[in-house]
């Protein structure tokens, strides 16, 4: 995991792991790395990475198994979210070219057919 200057180290260890699980990279049941040893990889306060997981764990993405550690949790994937609010927007009105061009702005792509 890199740490960079966009937003606290805690909101970037949150948007990793939300990140890799939506994107599948990580799947249930998979481990995570102990609060000590993923704060001594990023160079953090122990505190910061409870912390976090703590968020995760609230949203439901990651579970802790006491004397185990933490572990991806059965999560259903933000696509389904994303769906419903396209589902949402199309029934509002909003054309499928609107909703490309506000994609592309929001990402900056110059080709959204890539």
């Amino acid at each position: 995991m890199i740490i960079n200057g966009n937003g606290s180290v805690y909101e970037q260890i949150v948007n990793h792991y939300r990140k890799f699980v939506s994107l599948g990279v990580l799947k249930e049941g998979d481990k995570l790395p102990s609060c000590r040893e993923l704060a001594i990889e990023i160079g953090v306060n122990p505190k910061t990475v409870e912390k976090a997981y703590g968020e995760l764990i609230s949203e439901g993405i990651v579970e802790s198994i006491p004397k185990k550690g933490y572990f991806i949790a059965r999560y259903e994937s933000n696509n389904s979210f994303i769906e419903e609010i396209i589902i949402k927007l199309k029934k509002d009105g909003v054309s499928r070219k609107e909703l490309l061009d506000i994609v592309s702005k929001v990402y900056k792509e110059e080709n959204i057919n890539d």
